[in-house]
């Protein structure tokens, strides 16, 4: 009888990519020092990556539009914006492909 081997390396998933990608975001915002309204986003981000929002993807694209609208009306550097849009390319796609 023949026995699968275990893989050696990890997959990486869509899901993995999102986490990366909220990941990515929070960084930026944590280390904008001219962000006034940085705290405000952080404090959505954590709540977009929390576990109950994580087993419910469905309530994750409200708090990214939050997000996008204090950092938009707070004047966050592009990087930050440029990182929104990364999270809602991934995150869209991820509602595709596990629709809930």
């Amino acid at each position: 009888m023949a026995f699968e081997e275990e893989m050696t390396c990890c997959e990486k998933t869509i899901l993995s990519e999102l986490q990366g990608a909220w990941g990515l975001l929070r960084d930026a915002v944590a280390e904008s020092q001219d962000f006034p309204e940085g705290r405000r986003a952080l404090f959505q981000i954590d709540e977009a990556m929390s576990w109950e929002i994580v087993r419910d993807l469905r309530r994750m694209p409200p708090f990214l539009l939050v997000i996008r609208n204090i950092c938009t009306m707070g004047d966050a550097p592009q990087e930050v914006m440029d990182y929104i849009r990364y999270v809602d390319e991934i995150l869209t796609e991820v509602l595709e492909e596990y629709p809930q």
